[in-house]
């Protein structure tokens, strides 16, 4: 068969993001099947464009990968189901073949998706499930018994499993979006391991890759670290949820790196847990340069109800050890989760005053999606509001003059400080680093606010 795949993002805050995930399929697929990929963040991003590209590939199926379902960010919010509707009725003006769904986005609201778009197909989790779904087009053989495949009009056939199969990265340096993102920022990204065994309540992680972690072997990620390297990024970005969850693990990843001549900065996100006391300094003397932790807040009451794995003192520990590593490091903070009072907030800006060498982002509010431990907090609250978490954005609220309240103080204590950043930015933010990026310079760019 001949498969296009469409990787639908076209968000660019902070920066351009490479469709790894399409790769991952790709390599699923191949070379039984012929492939095609289109990204919209770089390529046939007008209607045009796409229904001329759609139409020069004739494909017999059409893959669309959906990212995002919105911004989940609460001061800068947009929902992209109307967009992904564009996206669809382009492809139906341009080819017959059936299309699929796919992508984190999809995962967490199928049924939705089904319905809203009115696809044929749709797979939920691991991409690479879609080399068993062709193969049952093939053979005439019933497209829903296949794990994790939604029909349209139909129900999920029980609780998808995981992909068992070989996982394999078609990473071509030749297809011709990957030049975007050379060109900005020269960020590529790199995945180490799927699964998170954490339980923060609202996290949609362990929904989608499962809550065991299956690692990749690290010597063939280290060797895919340094073909990306060979391609020309300028930065490697490690897409796991968290890094360090399986410390060893990471740290053999590091030393592949090493061993692999990979020389370009590297970074990803982490949990500010206990770590052995040369942890970091190990995996700088790799090339890590950028820590980017996933702290949500500084207060053990607060972290205590968003069951996050770790504690202040943790915290603040694995903040000094990265920073004795000489290392970039910064913290993503959420405010105003179930159990956030002004107590609770004024101890974690106090705190965060206490944190030397570093960049804060503070986002406002949960967003709420289906199946975490935050949904079922809020419907057991009767809140009508909660019962749609799809067609808009919506995010966990105790008070609304609650909410005027977190951001007056968070705003008021960030006052003067150009490394407290609140939410991800918006548009100001994206045209400041987009200008950065066309004067050369490269990677993630936070580090410039670091004070």
């Amino acid at each position: 068969m001949k498969v296009l795949l469409v990787a639908t993002n076209r968000l660019t805050t902070p920066y351009p993001v490479y469709p790894i995930g399409l790769d991952y399929v790709a390599g699923a697929i191949t070379p039984l099947h012929t492939v095609d990929i289109i990204d919209l963040c770089c390529d046939g991003n007008e209607p045009d464009t796409l229904e001329t590209r759609i139409k020069e590939f004739a494909p017999d199926i059409v893959g669309l990968s959906l990212r995002n379902v919105d911004t989940s960010d609460s001061i800068n919010a947009q929902n992209f189901l109307d967009y992904y509707k564009d996206v669809l009725a382009t492809v139906r003006r341009s080819t017959h073949a059936p299309v699929v769904l796919g992508g984190s986005a999809f995962s967490i609201f199928p049924e939705q998706f089904m319905q809203a778009l009115g696809a044929e197909y749709g797979i939920v989790g691991d991409g690479e499930r879609l080399a068993q779904l062709l193969a049952a087009l093939e053979k005439g053989a019933d497209a829903a018994s296949v794990s994790g495949v939604i029909v349209q009009g139909k129900k999920m056939n029980g609780n998808f499993t995981l992909w068992e199969g070989a996982v394999t990265r078609a990473f071509d340096k030749q297809r011709p979006h990957l030049a975007r993102y050379l060109k900005q920022g020269g960020i590529l990204n790199l995945q180490t391991k799927r699964g998170c065994p954490f339980k923060c309540i609202y996290c949609t992680y362990p929904l989608i890759d499962g809550s065991f972690m299956r690692c990749f072997e690290p010597e063939s990620v280290g060797r895919m670290a340094r073909e990306l390297q060979d391609a020309g990024a300028k930065f490697i970005y490690i897409t796991d949820s968290s890094f360090n969850a399986d410390v060893d693990h990471s740290i053999a990843v590091a030393e592949a790196f090493a061993r692999n001549k990979v020389g370009i900065p590297w970074g990803g996100f982490f949990t500010p847990k206990r770590l052995p006391a040369d942890y970091f300094r190990r995996l700088a003397d790799c090339g890590l340069t950028h820590v980017e932790f996933g702290t949500d807040s500084l207060c053990d009451a607060t972290l205590a109800s968003y069951h996050k794995p770790f504690r202040l003192e943790q915290a603040l520990e694995a903040h000094r050890m990265a920073g004795e590593a000489g290392l970039y490091v910064s913290h993503y903070l959420i405010v105003g989760g179930p159990g956030e009072n002004e107590q609770t907030l004024r101890e974690t800006l106090d705190n965060a005053e206490k944190l030397k060498h570093t960049v804060l982002f503070f986002f406002f509010r949960m967003r709420i999606y289906p199946g975490t431990l935050l949904h079922t907090i809020a419907l057991n609250e009767h809140n009508p509001e909660y019962n749609d978490v799809f067609s808009r954005q919506v995010f966990y609220q105790t008070d609304p003059l609650w909410n005027d309240t977190m951001v007056r103080m968070v705003r008021e204590r960030s006052r003067g400080r150009a490394n407290w950043i609140t939410g991800s930015g918006g548009e100001n933010m994206e045209k400041v680093i987009s200008r950065m990026y066309s004067r050369g310079y490269t990677g993630p760019l936070w580090e410039k606010l670091i004070q």
